[in-house]
């Protein structure tokens, strides 16, 4: 554990001995799987994210209060890995999510109740890599503008103003977003297109989750009386918190092989729980004898070999003595 959480390299943990020397003496600890007890524990806020390792392997993951409270493991983010993930902790009154896919439809079915606020620093990401960083049109310009603002809002009346702004600017572009493009080929497969699609697709998805009511969730009076600190409207915290050292982890210690990388998360996430369980809890006696390699019985045939490496006297290419007729 002091190796996977700090810069060392294996020889500096381990001064006067090799680094394969620790590597053979601690091999046996990676076949100590950690895990975290639910403790039916009621949070305000719970902020959820996921990391992907090589070879589309995934961990889910639970953070409250500047703690893990729980992750999963899947192949990629799906409704079915969230939602046995969600059941297994108590619904929060909000939580902060950057879009997943497949959460919205475990959140419905696990925490029904729950508010839902998006981070509204992936939205503004998502809507500049359509509009990119320097629109052209000035219907696009002003998107933009629209789309810096949303994170500098910090009251009810700064929200309001910014969806009517944002309602305004629909109704003064709706023809431009109509616009199509009409194809000169006759053998074209499409006939025609929206001439400006990617400001079409950056206006839906800020009008999606404006219509939805998941961009100021962390300003409603109802939700705040509920809770007893201010409401995150990012998912800076898991970011900073668990996603960050995770890849510094993995980055400081790269080169194991997929099956200890996943052990290395799981035994992050472990100690960075509330109340993590001391490390030898988890040690059981079979993890200091892994299973032996044992050679398979063949069972031979009674009877001469039909095949064989032997010599035989009958197939006349053995040592012969005596006389040979001559």
């Amino acid at each position: 554990m002091s190796r996977l959480c700090s810069n060392q390299t294996q020889a500096q943990i381990r001064p006067g001995r090799s680094a394969r020397t620790f590597r053979a003496q601690t091999a046996w600890c990676w076949n100590v799987e950690p895990f975290i007890e639910p403790t039916g524990e009621l949070f305000d806020e719970i902020q959820l994210d996921g990391i992907y390792l090589q070879h589309g392997h995934c961990c889910l993951i639970a953070y409250a209060n500047g703690h893990v409270v729980d992750f999963q493991w899947c192949t990629t983010e799906n409704a079915t890995a969230w939602q046995v993930l969600l059941e297994r902790i108590p619904a929060p009154a909000v939580v902060v999510i950057d879009g997943g896919a497949g959460l919205a439809k475990a959140l419905r079915a696990a925490w029904p109740e729950t508010r839902i606020q998006r981070c509204l620093v992936h939205i503004q990401r998502n809507v500049r890599r359509h509009l990119t960083r320097r629109p052209r049109t000035t219907p696009g310009k002003q998107l933009a503008q629209l789309n810096s603002a949303l994170t500098k809002i910090s009251t009810l009346d700064e929200a309001a103003e910014w969806m009517a702004a944002l309602a305004t600017w629909h109704s003064q572009h709706q023809g431009f977003l109509n616009q199509k493009t009409y194809a000169t080929d006759p053998l074209a497969t499409t006939p025609w297109w929206w001439t400006h699609d990617r400001v079409r697709k950056a206006y839906n998805l800020l009008a999606t989750q404006a219509r939805k009511g998941t961009l100021f969730q962390y300003l409603q009076p109802e939700l705040l009386d509920q809770v007893q600190a201010p409401v995150s409207s990012t998912t800076n915290r898991i970011e900073g918190g668990v996603n960050a050292p995770l890849r510094q982890m993995l980055l400081s210690h790269r080169g194991m092989r997929l099956a200890r990388r996943k052990r290395a998360v799981e035994w992050w996430l472990q100690q960075h729980t509330e109340a993590p369980a001391p490390v030898h809890t988890f040690i059981q006696p079979q993890h200091y004898d892994p299973l032996a390699r044992t050679k398979p019985i063949i069972e031979e045939p009674i009877g001469p070999a039909l095949y064989d490496r032997a010599f035989s006297t009958e197939e006349g290419i053995g040592i012969q003595q005596g006389w040979k007729g001559l």
